[in-house]
């Protein structure tokens, strides 16, 4: 027997026959609500009451997966208009359904996806006004640069603007090489020092929000990766659920993904991880033992992505415990590097020689 859920009702088929049948109400709201059920993934109670009592049930989702095994099967020969369900009710509801699931609450990994990339921008922006600032006011104090950095330099030449005041700040005597500057070239100059220190304010007051949301949405992800990884993960996956649902080896390459293109395209070396590298075992690890550290990682990972998706329990410091237990065991296994293999051309004309 085989389980199908149409938008007008949930069947029981033998083959090309229904057996047994459940309609959904002829109400387009409340068909809207059925569907917006099974959208999210949970299991409606007439696909429940067919099921019972059934020893090899097959269905046709994997969302039905804990009722039977999902199974290819052609449901075409099930029609509406056979159990006098209109097209103008299917329209009806499916614009229901669309309001319905626009209006649901937002998952607040979905706001972390989104203040990462928020905060990229306000790096960008950061960046591109940082140089600018540099080389406007470096006609006039270039030595400024080698004693303040990025926040630190936008604010000396904001509050203070000439290079007078400003090395009576820093009780220093510099010789500078600059040029005299206008007093009205110089206000310009102090506004755009203004508004890099509103954007690093900026900068800071996001990355403490994201630091917070992310500490709430995937604990285990944190004690493991730490904050600020763990959200670039969730961010580049698009989310916190579809981060569960990839495999260890998708997540290990994350933000990896151009090189993994160049090694399809042009047969270039695969990449052996992507964001990840920023782990602290990984970057300060010999080459020849990031591939396995960081495969390792990202198996953790993903155990760790997966509780914190499902709400499970807190099992991070575990998880790292166990991270750390593999790390040791690879650094043992693999203390030298490997020998380097004859290149190919090296190959080719020892074989030409023969």
């Amino acid at each position: 027997m085989i389980l199908v859920t149409k938008w007008f009702g949930v069947f029981l088929c033998d083959d090309t026959k229904v057996t047994d049948k459940r309609l959904m109400p002829k109400d387009a709201k409340q068909i809207a609500e059925k569907l917006a059920v099974m959208q999210r993934g949970n299991i409606l109670p007439e696909e429940t009451e067919l099921a019972a009592n059934q020893k090899k049930l097959r269905v046709s989702e994997r969302r039905q997966s804990e009722l039977g095994k999902p199974t290819l099967f052609d449901s075409s020969f099930i029609k509406a208009e056979t159990y006098g369900y209109s097209g103008e009710l299917m329209h009806d509801a499916m614009l229901l359904l669309g309001k319905l699931r626009t209006s649901e609450p937002i998952p607040r990994d979905k706001n972390l996806v989104q203040a990462i990339r928020h905060l990229d921008d306000i790096i960008e922006s950061c960046n591109l006004m940082n140089e600018r600032l540099h080389e406007w006011y470096g006609m006039h104090f270039p030595e400024l640069a080698d004693i303040a950095k990025d926040k630190r330099y936008c604010e000396l030449v904001m509050k203070y603007g000439d290079r007078k005041n400003i090395t009576k700040e820093l009780n220093s005597d510099i010789e500078s090489i600059g040029s005299e500057m206008n007093s009205t070239d110089m206000e310009k100059i102090k506004e755009l020092a203004g508004t890099l220190c509103t954007l690093y304010e900026l900068k800071e007051r996001t990355e403490a929000y994201i630091s917070q949301l992310v500490t709430e949405i995937a604990p285990n992800m944190c004690t493991l990766l730490g904050g600020p990884l763990s959200a670039r993960l969730i961010s580049s996956a698009g989310g916190l659920e579809r981060l569960a649902s990839l495999p260890s080896s998708t997540l290990q390459l994350l933000g990896a993904e151009k090189a993994m293109f160049r090694h399809l395209r042009n047969g270039k070396r695969p990449p052996k991880h992507g964001m990840i590298f920023q782990h602290p075992e990984i970057h300060r690890a010999p080459y020849w033992q990031r591939g396995n550290i960081s495969r390792a990682l990202a198996g953790k990972s993903l155990i760790a992505a997966k509780v914190d998706n499902y709400n499970g329990e807190f099992v991070g410091d575990s998880l790292l415990k166990e991270f750390t237990e593999k790390v040791k065991e690879i650094k043992t296994k693999y203390p030298d590097p490997p020998k380097k293999r004859p290149a190919q051309k090296d190959k080719k004309k020892s074989r030409r020689k023969r």
